[in-house]
């Protein structure tokens, strides 16, 4: 099957069930969902449906019970969408992608915030060239930067 195909009908089932989970699920244990991305089969057999949930480990737990259950209802809007012979059999994920740039950003401004508090010097094993510049020995004539004899 062409891979433009795969990623429309991709694109349909994102859209498909993010606004069933949004507005027509009333499982009061699926909440604060987003769906991030969507993965379907060569065969349109299966699709797996990658959702980021807001919340503790129990509240995402609990969230992706509700919306195992919900699998069905929402497989059947997914069907009323698609004019397709199969309708794929539909399977949630967690997305970890989001908790992991949280993660990365915090740590990121940790670190600029430790860098700028203790007001450092680039530590040694960290220094470049332009760190230490022979020019800075007026014995030594300064290199030269081009590759270039003329």
């Amino acid at each position: 099957m062409k891979s433009h195909r795969l990623a429309r009908v991709s694109e349909v089932i994102r859209e498909t069930a993010a606004h069933a989970i949004l507005f027509e699920l009333k499982d009061p244990r699926v909440k604060g969902v987003t769906v991030t991305r969507t993965e379907v089969s060569p065969d349109l057999q299966h699709a797996k449906i990658y959702v980021s949930i807001m919340g503790t480990e129990k509240e995402q737990q609990l969230t992706m019970h509700g919306l195992k259950s919900a699998a069905g209802f929402i497989q059947t809007k997914i069907a009323d969408r698609l004019t397709s012979r199969y309708v794929p059999h539909v399977t949630f994920v967690i997305d970890e992608g989001v908790k992991k740039s949280i993660a990365i950003s915090r740590i990121i401004r940790e670190e600029n915030e430790r860098r700028a508090t203790h007001n450092s010097p680039v530590p040694a094993d960290h220094a470049t060239a332009a760190d230490t510049d022979a020019s800075d020995d007026p014995e030594q004539p300064p290199e030269r930067t081009s590759n270039n004899p003329h």
